[in-house]
């Protein structure tokens, strides 16, 4: 597979081209930014760890029946992607109060729903990604009623899956973004990444964060927070 020219850079990742059109090179970076980029820095290490642990996520939800865009990890960085047209939706799903749902609604964090919820925003930069419900997504067609219900449903089915292959590593899953895309003949497949970028994981006896809450927070201890992660979940 050979490996053409850069085609996006977000805050977290570069994409390339190949020499097949529905295919891609996803290459991820050490950059940290939060609160829409305001905030940057870097956390030495942090994108082999979100490679290989998206990838790893990824394999298991195929094998669960959740189609996904992985195809192959290239290199500790790189891996091979299927090409798709990226819904505009962040879908984050929520098991416990945190980050801006605390803030939004007044609820302590640490608060365990009694079902967890789901939210969508709008994934716009420069509008700084509002919260959209249904009505709103299809009203600026961003979604179909079918695909925003097959999106929910595997958005549910992922968090379940998630939850409990996290509890046997004894982290607790409070909340995680998800992103899906259409293949070229219109399949919607799971997209983006799974890692402590994109979600909110906790020592499940302490309550220790270990994840991209503490760069935000300033709460030190970042890179050794992703390495113990992967320490969990890889054994090593």
């Amino acid at each position: 597979m050979k490996k053409l020219d850069q085609v996006y850079e977000g805050k977290a990742k570069k994409v390339f081209k190949t020499d097949d059109a529905n295919l891609l090179i996803v290459d991820y970076k050490d950059d940290a930014t939060a609160f829409n980029g305001v905030k940057k820095g870097t956390i030495i290490g942090k994108g082999a760890i979100n490679n290989r642990m998206t990838n790893h996520f990824m394999r298991l939800l195929e094998q669960a029946g959740v189609p996904t865009h992985y195809v192959e990890e290239l290199t500790d960085r790189e891996t091979l992607v299927k090409n798709v047209k990226i819904i505009p939706l962040e879908v984050i799903v929520r098991n416990i109060a945190a980050g801006s749902f605390s803030k939004r609604f007044g609820v302590k964090e640490g608060t365990v729903f009694r079902k967890p919820t789901l939210e969508f925003s709008y994934k716009n930069d420069e509008l700084g990604d509002p919260m959209i419900n249904d009505s709103q997504i299809y009203a600026i067609d961003l979604a179909k009623p079918s695909e925003l219900a097959l999106i929910r449903e595997y958005a549910l089915r992922i968090n379940e899956f998630l939850k409990s292959t996290l509890f046997e590593c004894g982290i607790t899953l409070v909340d995680f973004k998800l992103e899906f895309g259409k293949t070229s003949d219109g399949v919607i497949i799971l997209a983006d990444e799974i890692s402590p970028d994109t979600c909110r994981f906790w020592d499940a006896k302490t309550g220790e964060k270990l994840d991209k809450d503490r760069f935000r927070q300033d709460l030190g201890n970042v890179e050794g927070a992703y390495q113990e992660m992967s320490r969990r979940i890889f054994g090593k």
